[in-house]
Parts: C-alpha cells; structure tokens; sequence
C-alpha cells in the first residue's frame, strides 16, 4: 500500500543524507545529492494565490511553450483578498480564473470552495509524503508537517514551474530539532515554534531545513505539526520537515487517495547542529512587536492592553486551534473596546465548528466569524489596524505594519493565549 523510498548509499565514502536531502535526490534523479549542490528537480505540486499568481501568469506569456505541464498538478486558491474587496482584487482573481480555465486547472479554489491555502491543500489530500513542492507563497513550507519537501518561491519561479513541472534548488544543510517529552495542558504547537525562534533568531535557519526528531514527536498532533512547519521560514529556513508516523499515515489516509512514499534521514545523516527541546517545559509563549524572534512567556511580563483578537489564518486556523479559543470564551463575553475576529481555516473547518457549536460560543461571546480569508493577516482587510491600536493574533508575522498602519502592534500567540486576552482586554495566558 506505501511506497518506502529510502536510498542506498553506493559509495561508502558518501555521508549520510537528511530526509530533505532525499527527497531533493530522487526528485533529481540522483543516488546522492549534498549540501550546496545545484540541482534541479521535479514538481509534485505548484501553488499560486490571488495575488502572486497574476504576476506568474503574465510571465508565462514570455515563454514560448505558454501552456502548463500538468493541469493536475497547479493549485490555484483565491484567499488572501477573497471575496474580492476591491476592483484590484477582482481583476486578480479574475486573471486567474481565466487562466485556469483556458488550461484546464482542476484544482482552482474559488470563493465558496476555497480555504487558507495552506490548511486546504493538506486537506484536499493534495499534498503527502515524499512530494517535491513549490507554492508562490512564503509559508509553503507547511506541508513538511506530511514528510513532504515544500518551499515557498517567487512568482517567476512559480511561472517556470507551471510550464516546466520542475525547479532549481541549492540543496540545503540541515538543523536537528530532537523533541523530547510531551507538551502540558494549553501549550500548543504555536507555542513550540515560538520557542524554537526565540531561541535561535528569525536567521537562526538561514536556508536550512528544520528536521524535527525524536520521541516527542509522536505526542504532537498533525495540527501542530502544520503550524510548527508553517513557522519555520520566520526563523529563515528553507523548508520545514517531521518524520512520518502513524499519525502521518491516517491523515493521509482520512484525506488522500495517493500513495505517499516515505524517505527517512540515515543514521549518520550530518546536520549543522542538533538543538534538544524539552516540549514539557514549555509555557504559553507571546512574541512581541516587531519580530517573531523576541519572545517572552507568559507571566513574565506586565499588563498590556489590546484592541484586537484575531484567531484563525494558516497557522492557527484547524478546528482543534477553534476549540481550544472557544474553551476559553464559553459563557464570557470579549472586553468592552476589543474587537475579536475569528476566522476558520476552510469551508469543512468552518462547518464542523457550527457542528459543534463553536460558532455559537464565539458570536455569544462578541466575536465575529468569518468566511476562511488571510485578509488580516497582512493587513489586507477584515481587521487593519489603526495607528496605535494593538492585536493579538494567532497569525504568523508581527513585522512593523504587518497588520496596518505602521505604529501600530502585533502580537503572536496560540489560540488559547489569544481568546482568554480578547475576554480580559489585555495579554494573559489560558484560564481554564
């Protein structure tokens, strides 16, 4: 039933390969690739959004071989301004509907099938184990949660991919996070990567790969799987990858007819350095303006007074990230003066949390809910802030005017952390 691709060395003075490493070589064609090494390789997967993939497809008329190498093959998902909130918007989205049209994209996700690209593509059951993939989107990087390679790439090279089915990669060294553990009541996946950031710096990773290990990966839940490798590019890495389990298995399993083919690091695999993380003495973890680096834990800090809540986006918006924020609302209501905006990750997300009255807790609470959008995320729309005005957010990125205007704050923390500051009006960790 699954596909075990593990390479056999054939020359005994080649080193060992990390699972990236792999991936990269077989994608190549290659038995060995190394740290460095200029290669290119084939794509499983090609991901635009609204507002990078214009910019591809008006590089494709420059080809002249214009048409796509595999219509099965693009994912086309219309969420960072969709529905449209403006003409600029709508021409984009438009230029894109177009073009999936005229080469026969089947795996277009418009308004009403769409989701936050990077929670829907997982679920579609079009991203698994072993795939080469490349999105025109920073934060492609959060399939590696499946055991698959996945990077983000700019929009010429989402264009190249588009007609080629291929990609030029340098073949990156690796960092070892060995896990070790098991995580405490309300401290998360958000929290974990938080940590590992604050630790090693938003260049920690430069052009690394963030190989996840160890026995403590087996306490993690694919959702935090997703955010943590979501995240790795905030702390400049290439890519993000944990090793595949049981519980990589039946997700795939619950979501996809493809057959995932599983590479695991050899033995004597080398990495750059190995970094232990003891995932029980881990607390709920915020990052301060104006980098995702310059964290502190809870209680480690005094009162500071929000405006905004925002719970959802890419990297907190599955539905275990909505039912963890609605623990903390239930029978509460959000503080006077702070507006609470929670935005489920896709359509069949959004619908569980009606299912299970989530939604209920939420807008009894004072929150809004939201059709599944990054719109606040990077201060598109559904939630600017005005000079001045602070949020908490469950987002990815608190760069200075990441949300709005440019003295204005961001504030990362997990759902939980998030919800319980939007009831008391102010930064505080989960209180049930």
């Amino acid at each position: 039933m699954l596909q075990s691709t593990l390479f056999e060395r054939k020359e005994e003075n080649f080193m060992g390969m990390t699972m990236t490493q792999k991936i990269l070589a077989a994608h190549a064609g290659l038995d060995f690739v190394e740290p460095g090494q200029l290669i290119e390789a084939d794509l499983d997967l090609v991901l635009g959004n609204d507002i990078t993939s214009p910019v591809a497809i008006n590089e494709i008329k420059k080809f002249e071989k214009k048409d796509v190498f595999d219509g099965g093959k693009i994912a086309l998902v219309m969420d960072h301004f969709a529905p449209n909130k403006d003409i600029k918007s709508a021409q984009n989205c438009k230029t894109c509907r177009d073009f999936a049209d005229d080469n026969s994209i089947v795996n277009f996700f418009d308004v009403g099938r769409m989701g936050i690209e990077h929670a829907l593509l997982p679920e579609q059951g079009l991203t698994v184990a072993g795939d080469c993939i490349i999105g025109a989107d920073s934060h492609t990087c959060t399939y590696g949660a499946l055991g698959a390679f996945s990077t983000g790439v700019g929009s010429t090279d989402m264009a190249v991919g588009m007609v080629t089915g291929k990609a030029w990669f340098k073949v990156p060294s690796a960092i070892k996070f060995n896990l070790k553990g098991k995580l405490n009541k309300d401290v998360c996946g958000k929290d974990v990567i938080l940590h590992i950031i604050g630790k090693i710096g938003v260049d920690g990773a430069l052009y690394r790969s963030m190989e996840f290990a160890g026995e403590g990966v087996s306490s993690l839940s694919m959702d935090d799987r997703f955010t943590i490798c979501n995240m790795a590019i905030e702390a400049g890495g290439k890519n993000g990858i944990f090793p595949v389990d049981d519980i990589t298995l039946d997700y795939i399993k619950e979501h996809s007819n493809r057959t995932p083919k599983i590479f695991v690091a050899d033995e004597d695999a080398v990495y750059d350095e190995v970094i232990d993380i003891d995932l029980s003495a881990l607390k709920p973890t915020v990052a301060f303006p104006h980098l995702p680096e310059n964290t502190k834990e809870i209680g480690t800090f005094g009162d500071i007074k929000i405006d905004q809540a925002v719970i959802g986006s890419c990297t907190n918006g599955h539905i275990s990230d909505l039912r963890s924020a609605a623990a903390q609302m239930k029978g509460k209501k959000v503080a006077k003066n702070v507006r609470c905006i929670v935005i489920p990750a896709t359509q069949k997300i959004y619908k569980q949390a009606i299912k299970e009255g989530l939604v209920d807790i939420f807008i009894d609470a004072g929150a809004i809910v939201s059709t599944p959008t990054c719109g606040p995320c990077l201060g598109g729309y559904m939630g600017v802030l005005a000079a001045g005005e602070r949020c908490v957010s469950t987002t990815n990125r608190n760069f200075i005017g990441r949300m709005g205007h440019v003295e204005s704050e961001v504030y990362l923390a997990s759902p939980a952390v998030a919800a319980a500051s939007a009831i008391a009006g102010k930064i505080v960790g989960p209180t049930v």
